[in-house]
C-alpha cells in the first residue's frame, strides 16, 4: 500500500480536523464524582487497586466524566485503556470491553504485555488473538474441562492485569456494563473480587435506568455491592444552574432565562438531551423539537441525503463499524463516502472510533432513535449487505469478530439457509472462548432456525461440537453432520456450563419428548441423568426418579461413557442420601465402568465417592488414600473437570474422622485453588466445610469470619448456605445465645426446605433443634423430634451426625433429671436413646469418644454416673481434635469427683479439671460452659487459681451465691416445678403481679431470658 493509500484507509486522517459545536467546552458540575475517582488514582498508584462501577441514566454524564478523568489521569502518567459493550446490532462478541482494552493495553504497552503474558499466550489468545501466533486465530485445544478451563482465562486475565500494573497506574475503563455479555460480566465479577495487587483502577459504567427487575445486570450489581472493596458512583441529573452553564459552553454566551426554564424543564437536567436541544436546527436557535425522539433525529434529517444513507447503514452495523467494511456495504465511491462521513462527523452524529479503524456514534440513544427509525424491509437489506460483504471479505473485521458478526448479520437479515451454519460455527467458537453464555444463546436460535431450513441445508451442517459422555448420533461423529438431538445435548451443557439451569432444563425435557416419539435408549438414558442433576440442583425434586429411569434404560446396552457417567452419579446420590451396601456397589461399578471405556475424568470422580464411602465403612486410610490420589491429580493438573470437588470432599471427609487440623490444611488449599481458577460458586461449599472444622478445633472466631464467606462466594446455592446457618446456631448455642441459635435454626431450616431430604443436612439440624430446645426448657417439644427422627432410622456411614444428635439428647436429659415436668416419659427416652446408639458405628477414635460420652451422660441422667465413668470419657478426648467437647468433658469429671465426696485428693483433681476446662471455656467464649464451672467451683468453695480454698467457711447453700433473697428461692423452686405465675401466687399468697415480679428479678439474676432455662439452670446445678 502506498502512503497516499493508508493515509485515505484512516477515517482519522481522511476528515482531518473537523468543528464541532454541540459538546460543551465547559466540564460542568461532577466536582464530587471526579473527586473520587482521583482519590482512587491515588491510591492504585500507591499498590491499592481500585474497582469503580459508575452508573447513571442515559444521557447524564457517564461518559464525558470518564473522558475528563481518563484524560487528566494520562496525563500525570497513567496508561488509559478503554473498552466498551457491544450493543445489539451486532450481538455475540463474548469479553467484547476486555478485548477492546487489552487491545489498547497492547498497543501502548507492547513489551509489558508479551513480558506479562509469557508462557500463557494460548489461553490469553481467546480474549486477545493478537497473542498467539500470527494467523493461528483462537486456539481450539481442548473439550474435556471447559468449566475449569473458563476459570483458568479468567485468573490468568486478572494476573495479566496485575502484571502490567506492577510498576505504573494503569486505568482500565469499561463502558455501557448493561450491553454487557454474560461471559463479561462473569470476568467482571471474578476481577472485582480477586483483583489484590498492582497499580489498577477499574471502572465499569452502565446505564441505570435500563436495569429493570429482569435486566440481567441487576442481580450483579446486588451481589457487587457486597463487596467492601467496591464503591459505586451514581451521576444525577443537572440542577438548573449547572444547565445553565452547560447552555453557556455550547451557546459560547450566556443564555435567556427563558430559553434556559424551557430547556431544564424539557430535559429535567439531562446532559445529552441539553445539548441537542440547544442545537436543534442550523441557527441554534430557540425553536424546540415536539418529542424527544425528534431532537435525537433533527440533525440528522439535517444532513445531505447521501451522509444521512451513511449514517443508517452505520447505525445497524453495530457499536463500531469498520472503515472498509463500511465502504463494502455503502455502496457509494471512496470520494462519495468521504464527504458523507465529513458531514456525519461534523455534526457531531458520528466520531472516528478510538483506534482509528472506523466510526461510531457519539451517542448509542442516537444510533437507537436511527434504528428504530429504518423500514422493516430497510433494516433486513442492510444486514443482509453487511452479511454478503464479510462472506466475500472475512479480513474486512477482526478474525475473532467474524463468526458472531456473521451469525447476528444473517439472522437480522430474516435468511434462515445463511443463518443456521453461522450461528452454529459462532457457537463453537463462543465455547472455544468458554463464552457459555453466548454459546447458550446461539445454541437456542440454531434451534429456532432448525424448523425453518429444509434438509439440503441440513445435510451440510458442522459435526457435533462438544458433549461430555453423550453419544452423537451418527456411526461417524466426527464427519456425521450435526443433528437436532446433538444440538439439543449441546445446549444441555452449555446451560450446565453457564449456570442457565432452568433453560438447561426445559431443554432437556424437549429433548426426552422427542425420544418418546422416536426412542433411543442410550442417549435418552444421557437426557435422565442430566434431568436429574438439574431437577436437584433446582429443589424441584431428589433427582433419584430420573437417575432410576436412565439406570434402567442402560439394561443390556454396551458399556459406555454413558454407563459410567450415570452410575458415577447414582453413587454420588445414594451416598448423600442412603449410604450403604447398595452405594458402596454403584461407586464400585463406576469406577470399573469408567476404567474399561477410558473415561479418566469420570472414574477419578466415582473414586471420590468410593472413597469417601470406604472411610464411612470403616476403612479409613485405604478411603482416604484413595481421595488424596485424585487429589494429587487435581493439583498437578492431570485432571480436567470436576475440579472443586475434591476440594470439598476430602476435607469433609476428614472433619468426619475426627481429623479437623487436616482439614483445615486442605480447605485453606481449597480456597486458594477455588480463588485461582476463579470457582466462586465451589468456594461457598469449602468455605461452609472449613468452618465446621474451625469450630471443632476450638477457633470459633475464625469460623463466624468463614461462615460470611459463604454468602458471598455461594451465588445463592442453598446447601452451603444451609450449612452456614447451621455453623452460626451452633456457636450461638455453645455461647449461651439462644435466640440468636433459634433465628439461624429457622433461616437454615426454610433455606434447605423439604424436597431433597439428606442426613448431612437433616441431622445437623435435627441435632440443633434439640439443642435450642433444652436451652429453653421445651424438653417435651425435644422428646418428640428426637423419637422421629429414630423412628426413621440413622443410616449407615452418619455417625458423624449421628453421635452429635444423641449426645444432645442425653445431656438435655441428664440436665433435667429431678426436674417433676421432666418425670413421665423420663424412662422411656433415655431407653430410646441407649438403643439408637447401640446402631451407631464407632470406626474412629473421635466417636469411640463420643460412645463414652453418650453414655456417660445417660449414666448421669439415672443418677449413676462416677467419676470413673467420666475419666474413661476424658481419656480418649484427650487425643481427639476438640477441645470445647474435653472441656465439657472435663467439667462433668470434676463435678462427678466432687460429688462422690469431700477426699483432699478428688478436690484437688477437680481442681485441676476446672481450671483446664476454664480455660477453654473464657478462650471459646463459651459462656454458659464458663458459668457452670465458675458456679459448681462456689459451690465446691474452689478457687481456680491453683490452690484450693477452706472448705470450712462460706456458704453452705449455693443459691446465697446467685443473689436470691428467700422469697425469691421459693419462687425459683416453684418455677422449676413448672409452675404459672398463678400457681405461684396461690402457693405463696401473693398476688400473680407480685409473683411475676419475682420471677423478672430471678431472671435478671440467673443471667437467663426464659422461665425455662431458669428451671434448667435450677437443675443442672441442683439447687433443690
Amino acid at each position: 500500500m502506498t502512503a497516499e493509500g493508508a493515509a485515505l484507509s484512516d477515517p482519522r486522517a481522511m476528515l482531518g480536523a473537523v468543528e464541532t459545536r454541540s459538546v460543551s467546552p465547559v466540564f460542568v458540575g461532577r466536582a464530587g464524582e471526579l473527586t473520587v475517582l482521583n482519590e482512587a488514582l491515588v491510591r492504585a498508584t500507591a499498590g491499592e487497586p481500585q474497582a469503580l462501577l459508575l452508573g447513571g441514566e442515559a444521557g447524564v454524564g457517564k461518559t464525558r466524566l470518564l473522558e475528563e478523568f481518563c484524560a487528566a489521569a494520562a496525563k500525570d502518567g497513567a496508561v488509559v485503556a478503554l473498552g466498551g459493550c457491544v450493543e445489539i446490532g451486532a450481538e455475540g462478541l463474548p469479553f467484547a470491553p476486555f478485548s477492546g482494552a487489552l487491545r489498547s493495553l497492547l498497543r501502548q504497552l507492547p513489551d509489558e504485555m508479551a513480558a506479562a503474558s509469557a508462557g500463557q499466550e494460548e489461553q490469553l489468545a481467546r480474549l486477545l488473538p493478537e497473542l498467539s501466533d500470527p494467523g493461528r486465530g483462537v486456539p481450539v485445544r481442548g473439550q474435556q474441562g471447559e468449566e475449569e478451563s473458563m476459570a483458568r482465562l479468567f485468573e490468568l486475565t486478572v494476573r495479566l492485569l496485575e502484571r502490567v500494573a506492577a510498576e505504573r497506574p494503569v486505568v482500565l475503563a469499561l463502558e455501557d456494563l448493561h450491553w454487557a455479555d454474560a461471559s463479561t460480566r462473569h470476568l467482571l465479577t471474578y476481577l472485582f473480587r480477586t483483583l489484590r495487587s498492582g497499580r489498577l483502577v477499574v471502572i465499569a459504567s452502565y446505564r441505570s435506568d435500563d436495569i429493570h427487575r429482569r435486566h440481567p445486570l441487576r442481580p450483579l450489581l446486588a451481589e457487587l455491592d457486597r463487596l467492601r472493596t467496591l464503591r459505586r458512583i451514581e451521576l444525577s441529573r443537572f440542577t438548573r444552574g449547572e444547565v445553565r452553564r452547560q447552555l453557556a459552553g455550547i451557546l459560547a454566551a450566556q443564555p435567556e432565562e427563558p430559553l434556559v426554564e424551557r430547556i431544564f424543564d424539557r430535559t429535567d437536567g439531562n446532559a445529552f438531551f441539553v445539548e441537542e436541544l440547544a442545537c436543534s436546527d442550523d441557527d441554534c436557535d430557540h425553536a424546540l423539537p415536539e418529542t424527544l425522539r425528534d431532537v435525537l433525529l433533527v440533525r440528522v434529517e439535517a444532513l445531505p441525503e447521501h451522509a444521512q444513507r451513511v449514517v443508517r447503514v452505520v447505525a445497524e452495523g453495530g457499536s463500531t463499524v469498520e472503515y472498509d467494511l463500511l465502504a463494502a456495504v455503502a455502496g457509494l465511491g471512496e470520494d462519495a463516502l468521504i464527504e458523507a462521513l465529513r458531514a456525519a462527523v461534523g455534526a457531531n452524529i458520528l466520531l472516528a472510533a478510538p483506534d482509528g479503524d472506523g466510526y461510531r456514534f457519539r451517542h448509542s440513544l442516537v444510533r437507537e432513535a436511527i434504528s428504530d427509525d429504518l423500514l422493516p424491509g430497510e433494516r433486513s437489506r442492510l444486514n443482509r449487505r453487511y452479511a454478503e460483504a464479510l462472506e466475500a471479505d472475512p479480513a474486512l473485521i477482526r478474525a475473532d469478530e467474524h463468526a458472531p458478526r456473521l451469525a447476528s448479520y444473517w439472522y437480522c437479515a430474516k435468511d434462515p439457509a445463511k443463518a443456521l451454519p453461522a450461528t452454529l460455527s459462532a457457537a463453537v467458537m463462543a465455547r472455544r472462548r468458554f463464552a457459555f453464555s453466548e454459546q447458550l444463546r446461539l445454541l437456542e436460535r440454531a434451534m429456532e432456525l432448525w424448523e425453518l431450513v429444509g434438509d439440503e441445508v441440513r445435510s451440510t451442517l458442522r459435526p457435533v461440537d462438544f458433549t461430555e459422555a453423550y453419544p452423537p448420533c451418527g456411526c461417524d461423529p466426527e464427519t456425521k453432520p450435526l443433528q437436532y438431538l446433538d444440538l439439543m445435548a449441546e445446549a444441555a451443557v452449555a446451560g450446565r456450563f453457564c449456570g442457565e439451569r432452568e433453560r438447561a432444563l426445559k431443554i432437556t425435557k424437549r429433548a426426552l419428548r422427542l425420544l418418546d416419539e422416536d426412542p433411543d435408549p442410550l442417549r435418552e438414558a444421557w437426557f435422565w441423568n442430566q434431568k436429574g442433576w438439574l431437577m436437584s440442583t433446582l429443589g424441584r425434586s431428589d433427582g433419584w426418579p430420573e437417575i432410576a429411569r436412565a439406570e434402567e434404560l442402560l439394561r443390556g446396552l454396551e458399556p459406555s461413557a454413558v454407563h459410567a457417567e450415570i452410575l458415577t452419579h447414582r453413587a454420588t446420590w445414594g451416598a448423600l442420601h442412603f449410604p450403604g451396601p447398595e452405594t458402596f456397589v454403584a461407586a464400585e461399578r463406576a469406577v470399573e465402568y469408567a476404567r474399561m471405556v477410558g473415561a479418566d475424568d469420570i472414574e477419578s470422580n466415582a473414586q471420590l465417592t468410593l472413597g469417601g464411602l470406604l472411610v464411612d465403612s470403616g476403612q479409613v486410610e485405604e478411603g482416604l488414600d484413595m481421595m488424596r490420589a485424585v487429589h494429587r491429580r487435581v493439583v498437578d493438573g492431570r485432571l480436567t473437570k470436576d475440579l472443586a470437588r475434591v476440594h470439598t470432599n476430602l476435607p469433609s471427609t476428614l472433619e468426619g474422622v475426627g481429623r479437623s487440623a487436616e482439614a483445615i490444611e486442605y480447605g485453606r488449599e481449597g480456597i486458594a485453588f477455588c480463588r485461582r481458577y476463579g470457582l466462586v460458586d465451589a468456594e461457598g461449599w469449602v468455605w461452609a466445610n472449613l468452618a465446621e472444622s474451625l469450630i471443632s478445633y476450638g477457633k470459633w472466631d475464625e469460623a463466624l469470619d468463614a461462615v460470611a464467606q459463604v454468602a458471598t462466594t455461594s451465588s445463592g446455592a442453598r446447601q452451603p448456605l444451609t450449612s452456614a446457618g447451621e455453623r452460626l446456631a451452633r456457636l450461638a448455642l455453645y455461647r449461651g445465645e439462644w435466640e440468636a441459635a433459634a433465628g439461624h435454626l429457622a433461616h437454615a431450616r426454610a433455606l434447605y426446605g423439604q424436597h431433597d431430604p439428606q442426613p448431612q443436612y437433616t441431622l445437623p439440624l435435627v441435632r440443633l433443634s434439640l439443642g435450642v430446645a433444652a436451652g429453653e426448657g421445651r424438653l417435651t417439644d425435644l422428646r418428640a423430634e428426637l423419637a422421629q427422627t429414630l423412628e426413621q432410622g440413622l443410616p449407615p456411614g452418619t455417625q458423624r451426625y449421628a453421635w452429635p444428635l444423641l449426645l444432645t439428647a442425653a445431656t438435655a436429659e441428664a440436665d433435667a433429671r429431678g426436674l417433676p415436668a421432666a418425670e413421665p416419659g423420663r424412662a422411656e427416652a433415655i431407653e430410646l436413646i441407649r438403643r439408637a446408639a447401640k446402631t451407631v458405628a464407632t470406626p474412629v477414635p473421635v466417636w469411640q469418644a463420643y460412645e463414652r460420652w453418650v453414655r456417660a451422660e445417660l449414666l448421669r441422667a439415672e443418677d449413676r454416673a462416677t467419676p470413673e465413668d467420666w475419666a474413661e470419657v476424658a481419656e480418649p478426648f484427650a487425643s481427639v481434635e476438640r477441645p470445647y467437647g474435653l472441656a465439657r468433658v472435663r467439667y462433668r469429671h470434676a463435678e462427678a469427683l466432687l460429688s462422690s465426696g469431700t477426699d483432699e485428693a478428688a478436690r484437688a483433681r477437680a481442681t485441676d479439671l476446672l481450671l483446664s476446662a476454664r480455660k477453654a471455656a473464657e478462650s471459646l467464649g463459651a459462656k454458659p460452659l464458663a458459668e457452670d464451672i465458675a458456679l459448681l467451683a462456689q459451690r465446691a468453695r474452689l478457687t481456680l487459681t491453683g490452690t484450693r480454698q477452706d472448705p470450712a467457711p462460706g456458704p453452705d447453700n449455693p443459691l446465697e451465691t446467685l443473689g436470691l433473697t428467700s422469697r425469691e428461692r421459693d419462687v425459683l423452686a416453684l418455677v422449676a416445678a413448672g409452675r404459672t405465675n398463678r400457681q405461684i401466687a396461690e402457693s405463696l399468697f401473693i398476688s400473680p403481679k407480685t409473683a411475676s415480679v419475682h420471677v423478672s428479678n430471678i431472671l435478671a439474676k440467673l443471667g437467663v431470658s426464659s422461665r425455662g432455662e431458669a428451671a434448667a439452670l435450677a437443675h443442672r446445678l441442683r439447687l433443690f
